[in-house]
């Protein structure tokens, strides 16, 4: 049989193609591999939904064992495997209401379970049956990267998908890796009750974000008593111990490596197709996510950003350029991000360390939220907002913030980036107070005036 559109994968892109190509009347055939992840792909089966649900608890665990306002007692007692056994009714739930169901629904799109192999350009194989299509979409997302540390292959470590099956908390956990999933992972299981060390590489943490920013998440971490360890170089893994260069040795109960993530296109019969890979096994397209004149990829097997949403958006987009001639992209530098610790970073548009690379002509602040009128009446004022700004325009062209509710209040800050607002123009706008999303306005007015000598709710 042949089909007008055939999608390997069912996670965001493979789902968000495979809508747009239903609207379309188009006959398509989606392929996942059940057994690597299930339909829904990484993000709600073992990333960012379950992680969040997972993380939540351990911040409402923390900020009862360290209550900050007086007149509150309360005790708290952790059974983990209860904690497991919510998150895995909540995965499924979402599983079934947010792709089974949409799947379902989709009249023109057909669903295989199985493992797909190019036989070449135009037909692919999966369980023993071979299938024609007239396009191709590559959504295969991506997996862990495992570095090639001497005696990792003798170690039972876990990834982000082991590590929520877990049924007990680790005493001593080592976290390999110091971006967004190793903070995220390190901080939710030291709240859980385990001792973590994180061994990161590199001389920066959290993906080498602007230096400011690093060294306050640094000082929180480390009053949490979780050790972060830089330039940490692994000579072997032995006897449940981890061995640096300096000889030093640091036992373990568990490994969970957080080293980054490579793509998913091993075993796909790439040989078999003009394909042609990266460094990191991805997908090679161009910029309206084609790689041959009937193969388009999207998601996380063409690399970096590895986010749902910008997955999801890619899959529609190059769904719309197949089939429609839009030639249409992505902005990436409008695309927000965030970091879900306690607190939480999140960033759009252009950083410093960025602007300083595309030598722009820009300036730019550094507002603590501890002068945020609502992080005090609550009593968290860890965190700090950064806008940079161009410097004869005035429009703001990319905001940063460590706050509570970072990953929420930096849509207002996209919103600001993708209109190109200047910093007048939020100062003119009026916000609720007291909010912790008034510290976006706050940060405006700190190019303007002495914020140390302001009133509250004062243009």
């Amino acid at each position: 049989m042949k089909y007008d559109l055939i999608i390997l994968g069912g996670g965001a892109a493979g789902f968000a193609a495979a809508m747009k190509a239903n609207e379309l009347n188009k006959k398509v055939l989606m392929i996942n591999d059940n057994n690597n992840v299930e339909i829904g792909g990484t993000c709600v089966n073992v990333g960012c939904f379950p992680t969040k649900h997972m993380l939540y608890k351990a911040e409402l665990i923390y900020k009862i064992k360290n209550n900050l306002f007086e007149g509150i007692t309360a005790d708290i007692k952790i059974d983990f495997e209860k904690i497991i056994e919510e998150k895995n009714l909540l995965v499924e739930e979402a599983r079934n209401e947010k792709y089974k169901k949409v799947l379902a629904n989709l009249e023109n799109v057909d669903f295989i379970n199985g493992k797909a192999k190019f036989i070449d350009n135009s037909s692919i194989i999966v369980n023993s049956k071979r299938y024609y299509g007239e396009k191709f979409l590559i959504a295969t997302g991506s997996k862990t990267f495992i570095p090639p540390i001497d005696g990792i292959e003798k170690v039972n470590f876990l990834t982000n998908k082991t590590a929520l099956e877990l049924k007990k908390i680790p005493e001593k956990l080592v976290v390999i890796g110091a971006g967004a999933l190793g903070l995220e992972f390190a901080q939710m299981f030291s709240r859980f009750g385990s001792k973590v060390i994180i061994l990161e590489a590199s001389d920066h943490i959290m993906g080498g974000v602007d230096t400011d920013f690093e060294k306050m998440m640094n000082i929180y971490f480390k009053k949490e008593v979780i050790k972060i360890i830089r330039s940490a170089k692994i000579i072997e893994i032995k006897d449940k111990n981890i061995i640096l260069e300096n000889n030093e040795k640091i036992e373990f109960d568990e490994i969970l490596l957080a080293t980054g993530r490579i793509a998913n296109t091993e075993g796909l019969g790439i040989e078999n197709t003009n394909i042609k890979l990266g460094k990191k096994h991805e997908i090679i397209v161009d910029e309206y996510y084609q790689e041959d004149k009937n193969i388009w990829a999207a998601g996380d097997v063409i690399g970096n950003p590895m986010l749902e949403t910008v997955a999801a958006k890619e899959g529609f987009i190059a769904v719309n350029n197949m089939f429609l001639d839009e030639k249409k992209n992505i902005d990436y530098d409008l695309i927000p991000y965030a970091i879900f610790t306690d607190p939480q970073f999140a960033s759009v548009g252009i950083t410093e360390n960025e602007a300083k690379k595309r030598k722009l002509k820009f300036k730019c602040n550094f507002v603590k939220i501890e002068k945020l009128p609502k992080a005090i009446a609550i009593k968290d004022t860890k965190g700090a907002i950064r806008i940079i700004v161009d410097s004869e325009s005035e429009i703001i062209i990319g905001i940063q913030l460590m706050s509570p509710m970072a990953a929420d209040i930096i849509h207002e800050a996209t919103m600001i980036v993708k209109n190109k607002m200047k910093i007048n123009e939020v100062i003119d706008t009026i916000h609720v107070f007291p909010t912790l999303s008034e510290i976006i306005k706050l940060g405006a007015q700190d190019f303007k005036r002495d914020i140390t000598k302001m009133s509250c709710c004062v243009e």
